[in-house]
């Protein structure tokens, strides 16, 4: 039987009857939750659930409008983050906010450098590179604690992220979609790290989208809907179908809609694509019209750079590129966009959104040609686009002058989704599009994609979840080493294939 709420005795951590209310919404309805102590309880729901509200109210972020806050028995309630951190409660964020021009050893001890000797008023870079160094063996992470942050991939600054959770020696750590960037060789690596902590008796909140994870990793889950508790249950009870019921209010049988787009002619061409400042080298394909092309690969492979240097993001050194049998320059965004791409990034919040606007901002912004009256931009009309992208795409917001920053990142990435479908492209750069996103607004952006390839639209898309390139996908280009390891027909491989062909110039 589902059980809310029970004893704070029993528990590491417990929440009880937490409220959260925004303008025009009301985030957190008397939510509760109990971590017990050498447990992962994984906390699951779609976007805009409540999840990430709920962590950080008690991570003190947020200020909770109403409920109490237990850790070890004694009532908490933390002002910022600093004091959560200094009682023993840790979060890795979903969305990285790191100083990307320092070390990575300067972002581990941001806020707490270790002196050269207590009341002295210097730092230690001794201390600090020895410390770092020890924690990352430790833990397996190899990565020099001297390298500056902006140089290194999402998942090894996802990586240094966790460590620095870790080296707070938390009692409480809260990890928010943790695996959305990392490669299946670093989840597997992140899972020994969990293991490590569950030893030593830390509670584990675990918030994730990936059902295998869950139910692979977790003792315990919550599930939260629409700012509610809805179930807390052991997870050796659950099944994936019970999980995805109790996240969305009914049954959904099938994870990917029924492909029924027809290939046509090529439409794209690509020949000895090689990048001037990344390792991609003499990449040729070609993709059809009404075709959706995946791309694989592990991380680094070259995958990202194939898309941002077809977009002109990164600087080309040769390659010619070929669309609708006219050869164009893709020079910059630009000149891409006039030539119908489109590119939703990897990373919304550094490289996709516009935190300080709005959504209606954020949604006709490429597109702000289209609105024109005269000298001035057509208010009407940029108001009917924006209703139309809320409702086409179901984002959750009590209305379009909320900043985009405030809502759940799932929401964040459909407005930009719908930012783009906006200037009506020919050819879709998707990169990693459903990254923190709920298996039914996957569901959703995964027909809006075989929409556009109905339409005859050419769509690439990179992703590294192996069963959505196999159920979304036409053919997968696999990349590795910044080359071409080969092509596989979607409907005959299987990711053992896929991935003899990622390691092949490893």
């Amino acid at each position: 039987m589902d059980s809310q709420r029970t004893s704070t005795d029993a528990a590491l951590l417990q929440m009880e009857n937490i409220c959260k209310e925004f303008p025009g919404v009301k985030a957190l309805d008397n939510v509760s939750l109990k971590v017990r102590a050498g447990t992962v309880h994984a906390l699951m729901g779609e976007n805009g659930a409540g999840k990430s509200t709920l962590m950080k109210c008690l991570f003190g972020v947020y200020t909770k409008d109403s409920g109490r806050i237990f850790l070890e028995g004694q009532e908490v309630s933390f002002k910022n983050s600093k004091e959560a951190l200094e009682h023993g409660v840790a979060m890795v964020h979903q969305e990285l906010n790191q100083a990307l021009k320092r070390s990575v050893m300067d972002n581990m001890w941001l806020g707490r450098f270790p002196k050269v000797a207590p009341y002295v008023p210097l730092t230690s870079d001794k201390k600090m590179y020895d410390e770092t160094k020890k924690l990352f063996e430790e833990l397996g992470i190899n990565v020099d604690p001297r390298t500056i942050m902006s140089k290194m991939p999402v998942s090894q600054r996802q990586m240094v992220e966790i460590a620095k959770a870790v080296s707070f020696n938390s009692k409480i750590i809260v990890f928010d979609e943790p695996t959305s960037s990392l490669t299946e060789e670093e989840v597997e690596h992140l899972f020994r790290i969990i293991d490590m902590l569950k030893k030593r008796g830390c509670g584990i909140i675990y918030i994730s989208h990936k059902m295998e994870e869950i139910l692979r990793i977790s003792d315990d889950v919550t599930v939260m809907r629409d700012g509610k508790w809805i179930a807390t249950r052991p997870a050796s009870e659950l099944t994936m179908n019970e999980i995805i019921k109790l996240m969305v209010g009914r049954e959904l049988t099938n994870r990917y809609p029924p492909k029924t787009n027809q290939i046509g002619d090529v439409l794209l061409k690509v020949e000895n694509l090689s990048g001037e400042y990344s390792a991609l080298r003499d990449v040729s394909f070609e993709a059809k019209r009404g075709e959706v092309l995946g791309i694989a690969g592990l991380d680094g492979s070259g995958r990202t750079e194939v898309l941002e240097t077809l977009f002109g993001v990164a600087a080309r050194r040769s390659g010619e590129i070929t669309l609708d049998g006219k050869k164009i320059k893709n020079a910059n965004p630009g000149d891409s966009i006039r030539n119908g791409f489109a590119l939703l990034t990897e990373e919304r919040r550094a490289t996709g959104i516009f935190g300080i606007l709005n959504i209606r901002e954020n949604t006709v912004i490429s597109s702000l040609k289209k609105y024109r009256t005269g000298p001035l931009l057509n208010q009407k009309k940029m108001v009917e686009a924006t209703d139309w992208c809320i409702k086409s795409m179901r984002v959750k917001t009590p209305t379009q002058e909320t900043k985009i920053r405030s809502l759940s990142g799932g929401n964040q990435q459909k407005v930009i989704l719908g930012r783009w479908l906006l200037t009506e492209p020919t050819v879709l750069l998707l990169d990693e599009p459903t990254r923190g996103i709920d298996v039914g607004a996957k569901y959703e952006i995964y027909q809006l994609i075989l929409n556009l390839a109905n339409e005859g639209k050419t769509v690439l898309m990179v992703s590294s979840e192996m069963p959505e390139l196999l159920g979304v996908c036409d053919r997968i280009l696999v990349m590795s080493g910044g080359r071409l390891a080969g092509t596989v027909d979607a409907k005959t491989t299987n990711q053992e294939e896929i991935m003899a062909l990622a390691a092949k110039y490893v």
